[in-house]
């Protein structure tokens, strides 16, 4: 079994735990030793972080080989059309190359918590929400693939990696789960069977949370 920690990570948070320029980051909020992120999400996104012990679990959360599936929420600037939909679902190119297929569909404004700060709104420009869902992990991805088709990025937020979705974290917020991990087949058995990473059910107990309070529904 290995240790995760889910952590809704707030806005203009560094996924890291120490930073000379004396930004926030994880040390802020997560007072668990030996952990770290599998993964990253930018300083100015929000949403589902996953830290781990275990540092193959790391390896494999984080890899892009596995093709784990992250969704986002997000807010873009402008009311995206059939056509900019269908680019982002096939794939756009970018300087580093052709974003692989994604799952795209528009949604109702979420019923989430206030950024703070806000978010920049022009006067008389509309703002809507999509879920985007990839299976790799460009620099800014997301951002640059809304960009690309016309409609920036205002506020993103990743609701899930896998199975694993934010529930009812608030910001700052976060739960302990344990895992079980089934790892490929090592190289010299000339075999690969697939790998997969399987939540365990934690019944009915409480998440925890870095403010030790149970997470806000």
């Amino acid at each position: 079994m290995s240790n995760i920690i889910l952590l809704n990570k707030p806005f203009q948070v560094l996924t890291q735990f120490t930073d000379s320029e004396g930004r926030t980051t994880l040390a802020d909020y997560v007072k668990e030793d030996g952990f770290y992120a599998a993964g990253r999400l930018d300083y100015d996104s929000e949403g589902l972080l996953i830290l781990t012990d275990d540092g193959k679990l790391q390896h494999h959360l984080a890899h892009p080989q596995f093709k784990l599936e992250k969704t986002y929420w997000v807010q873009i600037e402008g009311e995206a059309d059939e056509k900019a939909i269908d680019t982002l679902r096939k794939g756009v190119t970018l300087k580093d190359g052709k974003t692989r297929p994604a799952r795209i569909k528009r949604i109702p404004e979420p019923d989430i918590w206030q950024r703070t700060p806000p978010i920049r709104e022009r006067k008389n420009q509309a703002t809507s929400w999509l879920e985007i869902r990839i299976t790799e992990g460009k620099n800014r991805q997301v951002r640059r693939m809304t960009a690309a088709v016309g409609f920036p990025t205002l506020r993103l937020i990743r609701y899930a990696i896998g199975n694993w979705t934010l529930g009812d974290l608030s910001p700052g917020q976060y739960r302990k789960e344990q895992v079980n991990l089934a790892l490929p087949a090592s190289k010299q058995s000339g075999k690969k069977r697939p790998s997969s990473v399987t939540p365990r059910r934690q019944g009915a107990k409480r998440p925890t949370t870095s403010s030790g309070r149970r997470a806000r529904p």
